[in-house]
């Protein structure tokens, strides 16, 4: 059995086409919101500054203030 030998291989194009700042602006803004807010929700939610009555977001993110470095007790 006989296998063909190419001699010659090409390699497909690849363009990069850049993103305009107008179209990467809101998706920026809105990974900042989001960051933000969570931020907010595992740092700061508690006590004098909590937005929800009650400790279940406290206790939702009990462990990821931990890891965070966040100190709660």
């Amino acid at each position: 059995m006989a296998f063909a030998n190419p001699t010659t291989t090409s390699a497909p194009s690849i363009t990069v086409t850049p993103v305009p700042l107008r179209d990467a602006l809101p998706w920026a803004i809105f990974v900042g919101a989001l960051a933000a807010a969570t931020l907010y929700f595992v740092g700061v939610e508690q006590g004098a500054t909590s937005l929800f009555s009650g400790s279940f977001v406290h206790e939702f993110v009990h462990d990821g203030r931990h890891l965070l470095g966040f100190p709660c007790h």
